[in-house]
């Protein structure tokens, strides 16, 4: 795991993302242990407290648990997070399937943009 420090996207916001990302995708499985607060931030070179407000987040967010004196493992992929990437899925599709739909009835993609955007408003 990688942390830009020069990124304009706060390093937690890049650890907890990365974290969360490799849950979602099974790079890391429920069960799994963590590395230490400390472990985390000499491996990212990033302060323990970053790590320990990130793992206090994901906890709170049900993808981790932190065990008093055993380590923090993975819970896995929380219920509300599992509908969002469902519901995610499905928008995705529908927004397919309409540039299809327009695509064959003649409309370039400037104009199923354009057509979206006025819908927006």
């Amino acid at each position: 795991m990688k942390i830009d420090s020069k990124s304009p996207i706060p390093i937690y916001v890049q650890l907890k993302e990365k974290l969360k990302y490799a849950i979602e995708t099974s790079k890391i499985s429920p069960g799994d242990q963590l590395p230490t607060v400390r472990q985390m931030a000499v491996d990212l070179k990033i302060n323990l407290n970053t790590v320990r407000k990130v793992y206090h987040e994901l906890e709170d967010e049900g993808y981790i648990s932190t065990r008093q004196g055993k380590g923090t493992f993975v819970v896995g992929i929380p219920e509300r997070a599992v509908n969002d990437i469902n519901n995610q899925q499905i928008m995705e599709e529908l927004l397919e399937n309409a540039l299809i739909q327009g695509y064959a009835l003649g409309f370039n993609s400037s104009e199923i943009i354009n057509m979206l955007k006025s819908k927006i408003k």
